[in-house]
């Protein structure tokens, strides 16, 4: 892996001398209030603006800051015309464009494509305060503002759309956003080493498009320089090992935009390149040709050390929605306000998530020191503190520290998955820095108890019996919610997760430690209906697995194609990129596309809900299944009516939340508990 430079070593541009602001000013008046006549960089972004770490505007602000520069925020403008943009003037350096904290479109609209009336990132939780494809409504807006200022691009929708992707919305596949956007560069990943080195070498006067040796960004060229061998991902497996061959000085081709737009097998095939091409230890550059220009993309950006990660937590953030708002409640901020990230990035590789994709497989890890400090500002800092601390995690709960026992191995690996189909051997599995912290968190002086409500990898806590009994006794609030996401191998083997045996075995741990510990909990199992792999029979199969335990659901998941996720290619293509992609040779994946089908899987979820049984009852039938209808224990759906129900054919009732959640009641036990998470965090994995 490459050597970098610190990102806090970097000499401080000459505007350090204004110091600190209390908030990233918002308006002229307080800009003017700082003594400020500009603003070296703007940030425009699609969320309220809370100066908080876990909010992306406020690191990208607070740590461009602590490099001089004077740093605004746009949050949430009217994008319907310049004006907005124009607030707080031109900018010196650069605008630095960004959805939020989610994609614009997994925010607005449900995986049946319906618009949501709320968002949680938004004052009173109103919707439409973002437009569709905000990345590429605020760029254009920014450059009608001030034409000649350099618009750099980064967040979750840039990174996750950096190259040509399909759109689930849309059904089509759309270029990289860097070229819709007409943006100079695009930060992806955890982008502060880039934004860091970016912003100096703009201030420096450099081009944003020249920026082709910083790790992490998407620019475009007319050609691939000099110097330069292309291998050809035409057969990634052969591409593969020609490319290894040839070693550094080698870029990837892969296949063209219009390529791809036109032959879904090809785009498996660079959905495949992209995937093994993340790990920083040796990962090499991409090239798409997207018309008469190249798309480049350089190797993911290494990952923070430890020191890094603390001084980025550590930055002097007010930790709390901008004065601005008022009384209003931020729903995600309300959430989030009581919790402590600890480490990013998942190892898991779940095909349908986009955890790795943007944070990476490697675990960046904070100190103990720097997570207790920051419990003791939420203690002393933040307002309606009642000695709870509502989670302590990340992207999942238990991978905190949790690594590869060789650095020159993890540096080699291009696999998608630590843990699949079975945790690898070279992975340290061992919960003990984890535990140890629980323990000192604990201690903390005011603090009366600590919730693990980041997703639990199951498979690795069953490694550490110690770790579960911790968990059990110390962090679980009356139920515990996990991902076993399906029940049968097909769905599972397609979503790169294990099969329910290590549910099973991690339910007998739970239990038995929550019995020694004289608790009544539950597990809360999550499973998504419709991913590709899926059959009518299998979503069949779990609605029995579901019924035999005890399980209604009360608000499910259907299968959301986000944007360069691997599930998506196989959506998309029918092609199954885990595996070689070769014309005439890939192996097909049963998709489910269809509205009808959809509503069926999920409806299989539902098995318990009147709404349902009219689709399901036909579905049966039509399976064969008939034995499955009738008023006994062991059939899944009555043959019976309720007066007043069924009436809407089958569609069933509306129950997916507005971030996407489920939630499940065990024997009817927690009709009225709330489901989701910290709004920062995707499901448990």
């Amino acid at each position: 892996m490459d050597a970098v430079k610190p990102i806090f070593s970097y000499r401080k541009h000459w505007a350090a001398r204004f110091g600190t602001a209390p908030f990233l000013p918002r308006s002229r008046a307080e800009m003017e209030a700082l003594g400020w006549d500009s603003c070296d960089v703007i940030v425009v972004t699609g969320d309220a603006y809370v100066d908080h770490p876990s909010f992306g505007m406020a690191v990208i602000g607070r740590l461009l800051e602590a490099q001089g520069f004077r740093v605004g925020i746009i949050a949430q403008p009217d994008w319907r015309n310049a004006e907005a943009f124009k607030a707080l003037g031109k900018p010196n350096l650069f605008w630095g464009v960004t959805s939020g904290n989610m994609d614009s479109m997994v925010n607005r609209y449900t995986s049946d494509r319906r618009i949501r009336h709320n968002d949680s990132y938004t004052p009173g939780g109103e919707g439409d305060r973002r437009p569709d494809r905000a990345v590429i409504v605020y760029s254009q807006r920014c450059r009608e503002a001030f034409r000649d200022v350099p618009i750099v691009l980064g967040g979750i929708e840039a990174s996750l759309r950096r190259i040509a992707h399909y759109d689930y919305w849309s059904d089509k596949v759309r270029r990289s956003i860097l070229v819709d956007a007409k943006a100079d560069i695009l930060l992806y990943g955890n982008a502060e080493r880039a934004i860091v080195e970016v912003a100096h070498r703009i201030a420096r006067g450099g081009d944003p498009q020249s920026f082709d040796d910083v790790r992490g960004v998407a620019l475009m060229k007319s050609a691939v320089p000099d110097g330069w061998t292309e291998a050809h991902a035409d057969d990634i497996d052969s591409a593969d090992e020609g490319a290894r061959q040839l070693g550094a000085g080698t870029v990837l081709r892969l296949p063209a935009f219009e390529q791809v737009e036109a032959d879904a097998e090809t785009y498996a095939r660079a959905s495949r390149v992209l995937h093994r091409e993340s790990n920083p230890g040796n990962a090499r550059p991409l090239v798409q040709r997207h018309g008469d220009r190249e798309l480049w993309v350089t190797p993911p950006p290494v990952p923070l050390t430890t020191g890094e990660m603390d001084a980025v937590y550590e930055l002097p953030y007010a930790r709390a929605p901008h004065p601005g708002y008022g009384e209003a409640k931020i729903p995600a901020w309300e959430m989030i306000r009581f919790s402590v990230t600890i480490m990013r990035g998942c190892f898991g590789g779940c095909s349908f998530c986009s955890i790795t994709e943007h944070e990476g497989r490697v675990i960046q890890n904070r100190s103990e020191g720097s997570i207790l400090e920051e419990i003791e500002k939420i203690r002393d800092r933040t307002e309606g503190f009642t000695g709870i601390i509502s989670d302590i995690g990340g992207p999942t709960a238990n991978m905190y520290r949790i690594a590869c026992r060789d650095g020159r191995i993890q540096n080699a690996c291009r696999k998608p998955s630590c843990v699949y189909p079975d945790i690898c051997p070279n992975l340290d599995t061992s919960h003990e820095a984890l535990i140890q912290l629980y323990r000192k968190v604990r201690a903390v002086p005011g603090i009366k108890k600590v919730m693990v409500a980041s997703g639990v990898r199951y498979d690795l806590a069953v490694k550490s019996p110690t770790y579960i009994k911790e968990l059990v006794r110390h962090h679980v609030g009356g139920y515990l919610k996990i991902a076993p996401e399906h029940t049968e191998e097909g769905p599972l083997s397609k979503m790169m997760k294990p099969g329910i045996g290590a549910y099973d075995r991690f339910k007998q741990l739970f239990d038995a430690a929550a019995a020694e510990a004289g608790k009544k909990y539950f597990l809360i199992p999550y499973f998504i209906a419709a991913h590709p792999g899926t059959s009518d029979a299998d979503m069949m199969n779990l609605a029995i697995w579901l019924k035999r335990n005890g399980y209604r659901a009360d608000q499910v998941q259907t299968f959301l194609p986000s944007p360069m996720a691997l599930s998506t290619a196989m959506y998309h293509s029918g092609v199954n990129p885990l595996k070689a992609v070769r014309r005439g040779a890939s192996e097909r994946v049963e998709t489910v596309k269809g509205l009808k089908q959809r509503r069926l899987h999920k409806a299989f979820l539902r098995y318990h809900d009147p709404e349902n049984w009219p689709l399901l009852r036909d579905a049966l039938k039509a399976m064969g299944r008939a034995d499955l209808i009738g008023n006994g224990k062991h059939h899944l759906i009555p043959n019976f009516q309720p007066a007043g129900t069924g009436l809407g054919g089958g569609e069933g009732r509306r129950t997916g939340s507005k971030n996407g959640t489920q939630r499940f009641v065990t024997k009817g036990t927690f009709g009225g508990a709330p489901g989701g998470g910290p709004a920062r965090k995707p499901r448990a994995r």
